[in-house]
């Protein structure tokens, strides 16, 4: 009797520790999973941060009565959209930024000739440097939403609802193909 009764209790702790282990197993997970959503919310806001700076930059040149009325006109046009753009067009808008940009800046020429004023340097220069950090900042981002959607597809995130209620984030893509002339 004693014997059965310790073998017993053997099997019993050896259960009790594998259950231990893969609830700590589940609750690792779990905090990775909520830190890669912490990571991807601050990736979008990266990304939206980087979206203004890029149309304020545009704007600015526009404004800045550097460039002929045409191409003002409609890069300002495009910045201001991209600026007001509800979330679920934001995409679009951006792309059609991006294609203004590189219709107003398919010649370096023009970008040295705007550079030929300090005023029109640091404009471009700015402009250039927003034009990057939206590479990045949507590379980042998809990235994250990437990252957040492979750990969501394990079968013990789904069997044990580990990510909860959360959405699923889409991708934002968009062209963010750099004109020709900011390319380095």
């Amino acid at each position: 009797m004693k014997l059965v009764l310790t073998q017993y209790t053997g099997t019993l702790v050896l259960v009790l520790v594998l259950i231990l282990l893969f609830g700590l197993y589940l609750s690792w997970t779990a905090t990775r999973l909520d830190r890669l959503h912490v990571r991807l919310d601050a990736a979008k806001v990266a990304l939206d941060a980087q979206l203004v700076r890029r149309s304020a930059a545009t704007l600015e040149l526009a404004r800045s009565g550097l460039v002929d009325v045409a191409t003002a006109v409609i890069l300002a046009t495009a910045a201001r959209e991209s600026q007001v753009a509800p979330e679920d067009e934001r995409e679009g808008v951006e792309s059609a930024l991006t294609r203004d940009l590189r219709a107003a800046f398919d010649d370096p020429a023009q970008i040295e000739q705007l550079s030929q004023t300090p005023e029109g340097a640091e404009l471009v220069r700015e402009l250039g440097a927003a034009i990057r950090r939206v590479q990045l900042a949507r590379r980042f981002h998809n990235e994250s939403v990437l990252a957040v959607r492979h750990l969501r597809g394990h079968r013990r995130v789904r069997t044990f609802r580990l990510a909860g209620r959360a959405p699923d984030k889409p991708t934002f893509d968009f062209d963010d193909e750099p004109p020709a002339a900011f390319v380095r």
